[in-house]
């Protein structure tokens, strides 16, 4: 890869190397609950510390926490059924911008329906068409990024009905989780999976990709010249190392 210069914007495959993207995306997953939602501010600390939103009818809050020791960002809590979503700092921001915007929709809200698509597909459904392998596991199945760096835990009987994890090789500051707890609709999870598998490259910073994922992914200054930056990410992309996904069952 041709070194590049830590503030040089680059194109970034797959999603879930990429980082957060906090720093280097104009994604915002909270500005369209308040701008175009009427959602309400509940808590808002100084200096981006804190933000607690609730939506009109105060069924769902979203709360973004950067301070939190456990590192767990973002929440978003449903009340009667009761159901929560965790996502910890480093996961995408494309992704949960993808469920935060689709919220509204969830609770009836049907404006701007047109500009914020709702995947009618199943979680299970994106990861196939992705190119996840699947393999059983106690009370469920394991989805696995061809990568081999994600997995998205499908479970019953236990607290997280769907749970993503990803580490590229135990390296510092490439772990984030996304977990769903029992009774988090199917369409909230499908909207998180959706996003996450797209294979369209996302924009960072280059210093803001994490260092050790940096070598699995493909990356691409936006500055390129000739084909552009988007075809010459996905040239990159054909040819990387895909594991044996031979056991994959039939799994709807």
């Amino acid at each position: 890869m041709t070194e590049l210069a830590p503030q040089e914007l680059v194109l970034v495959s797959p999603r879930h190397l990429a980082g957060s993207g906090l720093a280097s995306t104009n994604v915002d997953a909270l500005g369209p609950l308040i701008h175009h939602f009427g959602w309400t501010v509940v808590e808002k600390l100084p200096h981006g510390h804190r933000a607690l939103l609730a939506s009109p009818g105060g069924e769902v809050l979203v709360d973004f926490d950067p301070l939190r020791q456990d590192g767990l960002w973002w929440t978003i809590s449903h009340h009667e059924p009761y159901w929560q979503a965790q996502f910890s700092r480093q996961t995408p921001v494309e992704a949960i911008g993808a469920v935060t915007q689709a919220l509204p929709q969830l609770l009836g809200d049907d404006r701007y329906a047109d500009r914020i698509p709702v995947t009618d597909r199943t979680t299970a459904r994106l990861a196939r068409a992705s190119g996840w392998s699947v393999r059983g596991i106690t009370h469920g199945v394991t989805w696995t990024s061809p990568d081999g760096h994600c997995t998205a835990d499908h479970t019953g009987g236990t607290e997280h009905v769907w749970q993503f994890t990803h580490s590229v090789h135990d390296g510092f500051d490439t772990h984030w989780t996304a977990t769903f707890t029992v009774d988090t609709p199917e369409r909230v999870t499908a909207q998180f999976m959706a996003h996450l598998s797209d294979d369209r490259p996302v924009q960072r910073h280059f210093e803001d990709i994490p260092v050790l994922a940096r070598s699995s992914a493909a990356i691409t200054a936006l500055s390129t010249s000739g084909l552009g930056a988007h075809t010459v990410n996905a040239v990159a992309q054909l040819g990387r190392a895909v594991p044996d996904r031979g056991r994959t069952p039939n799994h709807r």
